[in-house]
């Protein structure tokens, strides 16, 4: 019984609305079509922008020295490896900086592009607030980092693109140089001193050398067997040329001893330090890229947005009230 009552009650429904539809069709053809027309009007009105999307992995997140300077056997610091995660996180991290915007904000005039009166209430959250209307960024599902950048002009939209993907370059380079500067600086300071040091210990056994102590255990060792036998053959000036030795050795040869010790070892902490050094220097004074690019922006042929077509089909289709 209920069955057939509800297909009563559709039936009835559908009779009511095509009786309404044909009763009163002029009139919703007339309102169809003043509002297709006031719709198209309405997106014609609306200035077009153009999309222009720039696409890059970052790289694997190694500086320049240890992936050309470290032996690296299990190549962690490959600097042809693209970077996972945790290097796309920190590239959006650096996309979403305050300095990129204003960079870029300064050399493109952005105040202006937008129309934004900078005398204006809030010129600075407008044009924040148009400039996260206009470009975005995004880790795909393939780890890649997208920039879009929309905007009236596709020329402009694509060199906003590009010239966001080179500041991550610049961002990051300026990051790492900073930290490595200062780092190169102490080390720069602790290598001359560490070099300074070695020539004055050098320079103090050249001073003995032409005293005549060279190597002190061998020359000990050989003068005091010498000195003996000239005195077995009772040699008197050969024991007193070897008794001057022997008391020129015993002044000076212990610390000719530690002091030829001392330089070894410095030799061996020099080397290691040089390795350090200029590892040091190349963070400090070069530049790397970043990232892989995928594809660079470029101007867009046909807008983005407005779409004419979808706005006409809004405005005129039924809303779910009208149902």
């Amino acid at each position: 019984m209920s069955d057939n009552n509800t297909t009563q009650t559709s039936d009835f429904s559908s009779a009511s609305l095509l009786f309404f539809i044909l009763k009163w069709r002029k009139p919703i053809l007339i309102v169809t079509f003043a509002t297709a027309i006031i719709s198209a009007g309405v997106s014609f009105m609306i200035t077009p922008r153009f999309l222009s999307t720039a696409i890059f992995f970052p790289a694997n997140n190694s500086s320049l020295s240890k992936g050309l300077m470290t032996e690296d056997a299990q190549g962690k610091n490959d600097l042809s490896k693209f970077g996972e995660e945790e290097q796309a996180e920190a590239m959006l991290q650096i996309l979403n900086s305050d300095k990129i915007r204003w960079t870029l904000w300064g050399k493109y005039n952005m105040m202006k592009h937008y129309d934004i009166d900078p005398s204006g209430a809030n010129p600075q959250t407008k044009l924040s607030n148009k400039w996260d209307d206009n470009v975005s960024y995004k880790r795909t599902e393939f780890n890649s980092i997208r920039i879009d950048v929309l905007d009236v002009s596709p020329d402009t939209a694509a060199m906003l693109a590009n010239d966001i993907a080179a500041l991550v370059d610049t961002m990051r380079n300026e990051m790492i140089r900073s930290r490595a500067q200062a780092a190169y600086e102490i080390m720069d300071e602790e290598y001359n001193n560490l070099v300074s040091y070695m020539k004055e210990l050098d320079d103090s056994l050249t001073v003995l050398r032409n005293k005549g102590v060279q190597d002190y255990e061998t020359q000990i060792e050989m003068i005091t067997g010498v000195y003996y036998q000239a005195i077995a053959d009772n040699n008197t000036r050969a024991v007193k040329e070897l008794q001057m030795q022997l008391d020129t050795l015993a002044k000076y040869g212990s610390a000719s001893k530690s002091m030829t010790e001392n330089l070894e070892f410095l030799r061996e902490r020099l080397v290691l330090q040089k390795g350090k050094y200029d590892e040091i220097k190349v963070d400090a004074t070069k530049d790397l890229t970043w990232k892989f690019v995928v594809n660079e922006a470029v101007p867009a042929e046909k807008k983005e947005y407005p779409i004419r077509w979808l706005i006409c089909l809004l405005y005129t289709s039924p809303s779910p009230r009208d149902s």
